[in-house]
């Protein structure tokens, strides 16, 4: 038995919490379970028994096949009970061991005579055990019953049908699309929460089909939903029908938009907030469009109510960051929110008005916000540090001010992003304002003295390097700098030598004194440092020995003249030969920035806000464009989409990037395309895929691009089939072909005759790491134990010889595409072992774990212990696999 609640002592330690599951074990528990095994059956003891199985259940505890196996038939015999309170218990118990299919079968009698009972609360119950535990085939035996609950007169009989339909449209769609009558006679329930539910369920069974969704949506906003809830929903779902309406190209007067704006006037104030954040985030929303949003956020930001005043703040802040202007009449209302007790609430107001306020404001805000500061926690500081920066660039003439508070901040306590937030923006503000220059590099200097973050003084002194000699007073760094070399590890020491050099080689008058300071650094304990002071005192000329030319000096000190991205695609390109590289080789010219691109800054994209040629790139915008074309509609449901690949070179006349979609059967490529050629238009563009190095794929399906005109983005489609549920994997060679049509420039009309020609693209591979989404988890440890140890595969490999630890584990990650839990991805510097926790979903919806400890000998091999827990048994063994061949 649960031990029973005692008064607590009022002068025992606040720090000993009481729990009244404090010391229950497993076997204890399982022990008392044969209670439920007596003849006379003594309900309060049994269900104090469930509730510790329950508790263990949710701590983690797993059970193994026999224990559950036996307390489930143990708890079966509690149906003869009559007890009310009881029986509750023992649908929770049966829910949460979740039977297999065979066990499943003693208990599924019991469930639907209760089903068909006179008491409500066993109706609902069991149809929600029922729903969660059967499979197809029996649940095609219940249907009729299911039907019937939906619009049942009781509101928990029909809420409990709905939501287990919600649940069952994962696993059995073709079942649950058979009830739209019934769901639709949910919707004008009286009933909140059924309503609320019916419509839910009711958009999942049409989400597929655009037309039916805008056909919902419009007869429900002509009045016919009375709950909260369910108004909640439809100004959702109203929001989704006016981006994809928007998306197709209707153009004209915004449909929809009165009944989002007659919704700001509805009398629950979550209605109202719903409305306004809708309308908010409309893509394109005007200024007449956004008035009456506005009108009603002001008016929730004096609500004595926190939550209110939180969501209303939210939201003018995301709006200030398209529409500032538009924001300014609730200056005033949230200048009072400064000073609210909760601190969220006031960082948002605060950076609200950094982004409305005008010039003369910037002084009071400041003080302001200097009171407040040492209250909040990192995260909310560096929203307010990055609004301050943009306030810096909006107003440069207050500068000072804004420098001064920065280099306040910089010197108290704070993680390291805060403080790279802060770098940062001085950074800007030294780069934007020139005037600024000489005293946010001292602010800098004073800063590295007693920086703890290795990254942010190499990076401080690699800008001091840039802009300190440019100054009045150079010299003036200078003993910033040295002490650097002093006092700091290794890595600091190199990038204050590297400084140091380039003060000397841009400064003539310091050069004397910097070689002295050099030839002292020759005789450091690091390698590294010692070569960068010898290659430098070389360079210099302070040897006596060598004074290098002046295109050594310029390739060491200078500024690359190319962009590093060219530079870098050059070096990739480099052919080793007897010919050395030359660096005047590299393009000078930086790409142009592809129209979409600018059209798109200075306005955060929202949804599916962007134009119908560039979709929404996360997975529910790739979703719903699969799901919209024909020919793949059939394919289910849209398992994983991929980052997009680069199938051409920077600076080719077309790009092409490819995303793959992975689907249980089937594998999509969607080729997004750019012609970059004012002069020519694209028509009848397709990608030829040739998939003989990928024996499991079978081409079924493909969709062309009618016409790619000059800088905007379109796509082109290819589908192949492959074995159900199988992680195949395979190269694709790509050759885009088209139909050119010489455009022109001065009438931008095309010419009626087109050439044929096609472009070769990269290959393309589908790989292991393409089946698997990241997924993590806030506790390992717990999701580790809960799953069956009996099941766990453990192997070891050899990875070979790896430069660092690191190194190996990235490999490892990459090729399995699992998520890191924990930061273990990251390894302590000069550690020879170290344990990485991965977490990840598997194709089929397989949750898996892996737990992978690393070792590294003197000779940098790296050996690797694998172990794996799936729910599905073959999984694991797929992960081994992959790693094996890997």
């Amino acid at each position: 038995m649960a031990q029973p609640f005692v008064k607590k002592d009022d002068d025992h330690d606040d720090e000993m919490e009481y729990s009244p599951f404090m010391g229950i074990e497993k076997g204890a528990v399982l022990q008392e379970a044969r209670v439920f095994n007596d003849a006379q059956v003594d309900p309060r003891r049994c269900s104090q028994v469930i509730t510790k199985l329950l508790y263990l259940l949710n701590q983690g505890e797993s059970f193994t096949k026999v224990e559950a196996t036996e307390v489930f038939f143990s708890v079966t015999k509690l149906f003869q009970s009559k007890d009310t309170g009881l029986r509750r218990m023992v649908y929770l118990i049966i829910k949460e061991l979740s039977p297999s299919s065979d066990e499943v079968i003693i208990v599924t009698s019991s469930l639907m005579k209760d089903m068909n009972s006179k008491i409500d609360m066993y109706r609902a119950n069991a149809i929600r055990v029922l729903c969660r535990i059967i499979d197809g085939t029996l649940l095609t035996q219940i249907e009729r019953y299911l039907k019937q609950a939906i619009v049942d007169k009781n509101p928990v009989v029909s809420s409990a049908a709905l939501v287990s339909g919600l649940h069952l449209l994962r696993t059995n769609p073709e079942i649950v699309k058979r009830w739209s009558n019934e769901v639709q006679e949910g919707v004008q329930s009286r009933s909140a929460l059924v309503q609320f539910h019916a419509l839910a369920l009711l958009h999942q069974i049409r989400q597929n089909d655009r037309l039916a969704v805008s056909k919902l949506v419009g007869s429900l906003t002509r009045g016919s939903v009375r709950s909260p809830l369910a108004q909640c929903l439809l100004i959702r779902y109203t929001s989704q029908v006016i981006r994809d309406m928007s998306n197709h190209g209707q153009s004209g007067e915004r449909p929809f938009y009165e009944f989002l704006e007659s919704c700001l006037r509805h009398k629950a104030e979550m209605v109202i907030l719903e409305a306004a954040r809708a309308i908010t985030e409309l893509d394109g929303v005007t200024s007449r469009e956004l008035t009456p949003a506005i009108t009603v956020l002001q008016l929730f930001l004096s609500s004595p109510k926190p939550v209110l005043r939180f969501a209303a703040v939210r939201t003018l802040n995301k709006v200030s960051m398209t529409h500032p202007m538009a924001v300014t009449n609730c200056n005033i209302d949230m200048e009072s929110l400064i000073s609210d007790q909760n601190r969220s609430i006031a960082t948002l107001a605060i950076t609200t008005l950094l982004k409305t306020g005008n010039e003369s404001s910037v002084e009071r805000l400041m003080k302001q916000i200097t009171n407040f500061m040492s209250d909040i926690a990192d995260e909310f500081k560096i929203v307010v540090v990055d609004a301050i920066r943009s306030l810096c660039v909006k107003f440069p003439l207050k500068y000072r001010s804004l420098m001064t508070f920065l280099s306040n901040i910089l010197r108290e306590e704070g993680g390291f992003e805060y403080k790279r937030a802060i770098v940062d923006s001085i950074v800007t503000i030294i780069r934007d304002i020139p005037d600024a220059k000489e005293g946010g590099l001292l602010h800098l200097c004073e800063f590295i003295e007693d920086c703890e973050f290795t990254y942010l003084s190499t990076q401080i002194l690699h800008f001091l390097g840039i802009e300190g000699p440019k100054t009045s007073d150079p010299s003036k760094y200078i003993r910033y700098i040295y002490n650097r070399v002093h006092l700091e590890n290794a890595t600091v020491r190199a990038a204050a030598v590297s400084t140091l050099a380039k003060f000397g080689f841009m400064v003539e008058s310091l050069k004397p004194r910097i070689t002295v300071l050099l030839k002292r650094c020759i005789y450091d304990s690091d390698d590294e440092v010692r070569d960068r002071a010898t290659l430098f005192l070389s360079v210099l000329g302070g040897d006596g020995t060598l004074d290098a030319d002046k295109d050594s000096k310029e390739f060491l000190f200078g500024s690359l003249e190319a962009p590093l991205g060219n530079m870098e695609t050059s070096l990739k390109n480099y052919d080793p030969s007897e010919e050395a590289f030359d660096i005047n080789s590299v393009p000078k010219e930086v790409k142009s920035q592809p129209l979409a691109e600018k059209k798109a800054q200075g306005k955060k994209p929202t949804g599916l806000g962007a134009p119908p040629a560039a979709p929404a790139s996360g997975f529910e915008g790739y979703e719903r464009l699969l799901s919209s074309i024909p020919e793949f509609a059939a394919f289910g449901k849209l398992f994983k989409s991929s980052s997009p690949v680069e199938l051409t070179e920077a600076e080719t006349e077309y790009a092409v990037n490819v995303v793959k979609h992975i689907f249980d059967n089937h594998v999509v490529f969607q080729y997004n395309c750019t012609n970059t050629i004012p002069e020519q238009l694209l028509e009848r563009v397709n990608v030829i895929v040739d998939a003989s190095e990928a024996e499991e794929f079978s081409e079924v399906a493909s969709k062309a691009l009618n016409s790619l005109p000059y800088d905007s983005p379109g796509q082109a489609f290819v589908a192949f089939e492959k074995p159900a549920g199988v992680p195949a994997v395979g190269k694709f060679s790509n050759t885009l072909t088209f139909v050119v049509k010489e455009v022109d420039p001065s009438t931008g009309e095309a010419e009626d005759d087109g050439v044929e020609d096609e472009y070769q693209l990269e290959d393309l591979e589908v790989v292991s790491a393409d089946y698997m989404v990241k997924v993590s988890v806030s506790n390992f440890r717990n999701a580790w134990e809960s799953m069956n140890e009996e099941d766990e595969h453990v192997d070891e490999y050899g990875l070979g010889q790896r430069e660092s630890l690191g190194e190996a584990i990235k490999a490892v990650i990459d090729l399995l595409g699992m998520q890191p839990c924990e930061g273990t991805e990251t390894v302590p510097s000069n550690a020879r072992s170290h344990t990485c926790l991965l977490s990840g979903v598997y194709i089929g919806n397989v949750k898996v774990l892996v737990r992978a400890q690393f070792g590294m000998d003197s000779s940098k091999e790296i050996a690797m212990k694998l172990a794996v827990r799936a729910e599905d048994v073959s999984v694991a063994e797929a992960i081994h696999e992959i790693v094996a061949n890997g």
